[in-house]
């Protein structure tokens, strides 16, 4: 139902145009918005209007008119003015405003708990387009789910953000199926559009951290071309989400379809990466490696296995980055400077932060 404060608004606005006043009562008797005192208006002459079968009443200087839902009547509405032809007639335009508010909530709450059930897949699939039709939902639009995470969001910040980012635009949803994330289903005007995608993901994380100091991380799913298949874009963007946590922290926005090795590892039983990681490795080696060698890893990794390049970054001498690859083989019997070795190396360090990541889990 919509607010009180949203009926004394319009009644407010109402007034000040036609100089007419109003008073909303609902079917309980109380009184839920009104422009002036009102006290003479009892209780039973609102119940035994409401039960009367004319749709309006005079009584004295007040024309009374019922507010309909769905053939029921919510409110009953007073309408008070110098001449009851005026009062009357706007009192009906009164009525007109409330109940199209009425709609217009309704109708986007039954949106939003369209799209809940949609990405939950509780609908079956002929229900999924009968609801659409009803709510005015293109079934055949290009669509894509983004997935936002702001961290310590504790008012709930970034969901005003987000409303006033796409304000002006029409064909998008905002929604959310647990505390921590909010969902923004986007239409698009191509299945091909993924530059597009990209670009929007940049404003959400930019106008968060500039707007907010919210530091935030967005994913997204493929492009779907079918209402059905919007869940399967949410079921991408939460993986998405949480593979980028693991594998990919320094990028605050990760796409499903640039997930690379990091997809792939993220779905392999965590038994099995145990046992990966002990034929590889043994019980504890690369447990033990310090920073100074994972970072002196990593950056070789950035540098295509370019042994010069990467010394220079890391500000140390040939010799000294040699060594260390030289040590770390000694450690784990695997030469990083050879492709095989380097490929199954940080594999394996990828493996190894997914297992926290399980572990931190349980």
């Amino acid at each position: 139902m919509i607010s009180n404060q949203m009926i004394q608004a319009s009644i407010d606005e109402l007034k000040g145009i036609t100089k007419v006043d109003f008073c909303v009562i609902d079917m309980e008797g109380i009184v839920v918005a009104s422009t002036f005192d009102n006290k003479d208006v009892s209780q039973e002459l609102v119940e035994s209007f409401a039960n009367s079968p004319a749709d309006s009443q005079i009584v004295g200087d007040y024309h009374m008119l019922k507010v309909l839902e769905d053939k029921d009547i919510i409110y009953v509405l007073i309408s008070k003015g110098t001449g009851i032809a005026d009062a009357y007639m706007i009192g009906r335009i009164a009525v007109s405003q409330i109940q199209n508010l009425m709609i217009a909530y309704k109708e986007h709450f039954d949106k939003s708990n369209f799209f809940q059930n949609l990405l939950l897949d509780n609908f079956l699939l002929v229900d999924i387009y009968n609801r659409a039709k009803r709510l005015h939902i293109a079934p055949d639009m290009p669509r894509v789910v983004y997935l936002v995470e702001a961290q310590n969001d504790k008012d709930n910040v970034s969901m005003e953000l987000l409303k006033n980012l796409f304000a002006e635009q029409s064909g998008f949803y905002l929604t959310a199926v647990e505390q921590k994330n909010i969902i923004v289903i986007k239409e698009l005007t191509s299945v091909d559009a993924y530059d597009e995608v990209e670009r929007e993901a940049q404003v959400i994380v930019d106008m968060m951290n500039s707007e907010a100091m919210l530091v935030t991380r967005v994913s997204y799913g493929t492009i779907v071309g079918e209402l059905k298949e919007v869940s399967k874009s949410y079921k991408e963007a939460k993986m998405a989400m949480d593979v980028g946590k693991i594998f990919y922290m320094e990028k605050p926005i990760n796409a499903y379809n640039t997930l690379g090795i990091g997809r792939l590892i993220y779905q392999l039983p965590i038994n099995l990466c145990r046992i990966f990681i002990t034929e590889i490795f043994g019980e504890n080696v690369i447990h033990d490696l310090d920073e100074e060698m994972l970072t002196t890893v990593q950056k070789f990794f950035d540098n295509n296995l370019n042994v010069s390049e990467t010394s220079r970054q890391l500000f140390v001498h040939r010799n000294t980055l040699v060594y260390r690859i030289e040590k770390l083989n000694q450690a784990t019997g695997l030469d990083i400077r050879k492709f095989e070795d380097a490929l199954t190396f940080k594999i394996a360090l990828m493996v190894v932060s997914y297992m926290k990541y399980i572990d931190s889990l349980e």
